[in-house]
């Protein structure tokens, strides 16, 4: 923890808000269950916290709190719609469990992967992105230097916290990415400082 302080607060910027805010929870371990944490992912897209986590409930209540890729795969479109489920949702979530079946991707897999080959892995499947997998990466997987260019989230903070202009969308990513390299090995440290700023 002191190094990864040490480390982040060499940006006089950033070192605002480590100086303030309390240390993120850093996981270097998690539970492994990764097709669990795909799904949830899939689920909570463009949804209210609030919303999302009842449809979640919903959906591990109809699988008596144990939905397995061997579960899931059985059951039907109409009934994965029926736990509030959007029609493409519930076919994105038919084709993780596909994949997690036919291709696997228990944890014991791709923690042997490094992050870009666990990016190319899982995006090759229909309904999940870069951002669902780099979130992946950051919870699930507990990978320490991940970079969400993408994330509105971090986009917001870090043009506040380092007056980037943002009418050029590429030249915006670009400076982000600069900025962030100096955090590197732990922008997804830095990631959730933004975050919990940005939030408060």
């Amino acid at each position: 923890m002191k190094e990864i302080v040490s480390h982040l607060s060499k940006d006089t910027q950033l070192k605002e808000l480590v100086d303030v805010l309390e240390f993120p929870l850093v996981q270097t371990h998690t539970d492994g269950n990764t097709y669990l944490s795909l799904l949830r992912a899939i689920i909570s897209q463009q949804l209210s916290t609030k919303v999302a986590k009842t449809i979640y409930e919903r959906f591990l209540v109809f699988f008596d709190n144990n939905p397995t890729p061997q579960q899931v795969i059985k059951a039907s479109l109409e009934e994965l719609r029926s736990v509030g489920l959007s029609k493409q949702k519930a076919g994105y979530i038919q084709n993780i469990t596909l994949f997690s079946i036919e291709r696997g991707m228990e944890y014991e897999r791709l923690s042997k992967m490094i992050d870009t080959e666990i990016i190319n892995y899982l995006t090759e499947i229909k309904g999940v992105g870069k951002w669902t997998v780099e979130m992946l990466l950051m919870s699930n997987l507990g990978r320490l230097d991940v970079f969400p260019e993408d994330d509105l989230g971090i986009q917001q903070a870090m043009m506040a916290l380092y007056k980037i202009d943002n009418s050029n969308k590429k030249t915006m990513k670009q400076e982000m990415t600069r900025i962030a390299s100096a955090w590197q090995p732990y922008r997804s440290v830095a990631c959730r400082y933004l975050w919990r700023w940005k939030d408060q």
